[in-house]
């Protein structure tokens, strides 16, 4: 049933890893380094073993069990947290670093939003299990014989509340009941057929996931807004290069936190593309940037609000 479902109903596209200007998308998220390696080994452990297997034959030739508990996990990444964080562009940029590392040639399948169907019977469940389809197909072209790895396959699901929200909620559709049953089981099946393959999830509300599909989660990667230091590697940077002074910097620094009797800070993408580009174009085309009003700008700027995690509602 799933392939005879068009691939352009299931993905937005196809991205392919590596690939150089996804290396440098991967480099310019300044500040989330810890999530970044993190999630590169997470990801290299599930995909491609043989590196893990190595690793304890060289260093801990006599924790097979304990290797074993670590194979044996499932094959999904949770990403969640606060809008702006940085989430989906980690999500779409870090099998770049997983296929250099691996040496290995990685594709990323971003499922797409439609595949919540029209509301018809039965629709949302088949289109989820064609994604699922594609996805095992895909990864069991790359299994090799032993634990190393071909290639690999992500599948990514961006919003993911909108598919596998909680099974609980009282005025929940058994349509999409059927459909998170459907998510559970292929996440189950790459996992059983020990294949390439992974499953991202990001989602601005972690508390509406069902539970099952969360006790699946590998790991779940917990988002928040840059602390100053975060703020101070994404801003140092760039306004220098606007000749800006080491004090005028720490002021815009400031700004972008909590202030002003806002009780929130700036998001990343509030501050790489929302107040750098209004700081060059407020002084385009007529001018150098000024840092009086770059400071103004920073002190002016509303901060997106945080996401409300509504869960009943």
């Amino acid at each position: 049933m799933g392939t005879q479902i068009s691939i352009d109903d299931l993905f937005e596209r196809r991205i392919i890893y590596p690939d150089p200007d996804l290396k440098e998308r991967l480099d310019r998220l300044v500040g989330l380094d810890d999530h970044k390696n993190r999630l590169v080994k997470i990801l290299s452990m599930l995909v491609n073993p043989v590196g893990l297997e190595i690793w304890a034959k060289k260093y801990h030739p006599d924790a097979r069990g304990l290797l074993n508990s670590v194979l044996r996990r499932p094959p999904l990444v949770v990403l969640a947290g606060d809008v702006g964080a940085g989430k989906t562009e980690l999500a779409e940029t870090i099998g770049d670093a997983v296929a250099r590392q691996e040496d290995i040639g990685i594709t990323l399948f971003p499922l797409s939003l439609s595949t919540r169907g029209q509301g018809l019977v039965g629709e949302m469940t088949k289109l989820i299990s064609a994604a699922f389809d594609h996805t095992v197909i895909e990864a069991s072209k790359l299994k090799g014989d032993s634990s190393q790895s071909r290639g690999a396959v992500i599948l990514l699901v961006d919003e993911a509340d909108a598919l596998a929200q909680s099974r609980e909620a009282a005025q929940m559709h058994h349509e999409d009941r059927a459909g998170v049953n459907a998510f559970i089981r292929g996440v189950d099946r790459i996992y059983n057929s020990r294949l390439p393959a992974a499953v991202i999830m990001c989602t601005n509300r972690v508390g509406a996931l069902d539970p099952a599909v969360l006790r699946r989660a590998a790991d779940i990667f917990t988002f928040k807004r840059p602390d100053k230091s975060q703020r101070h590697a994404v801003l140092d940077k760039p306004l220098k290069q606007f000749g800006l002074s080491k004090k005028k910097i720490d002021m815009i620094i400031t700004a972008t936190g909590a202030s002003n009797g806002c009780k929130y800070g700036f998001t990343f993408s509030d501050i790489t593309q929302r107040l750098l580009p209004t700081i060059i174009l407020d002084a385009y085309p007529t001018s150098a940037v000024i840092p009086e009003r770059a400071l103004e700008i920073a002190r002016t700027m509303i901060p997106t609000p945080p996401f409300q995690d509504n869960v009943n509602e």
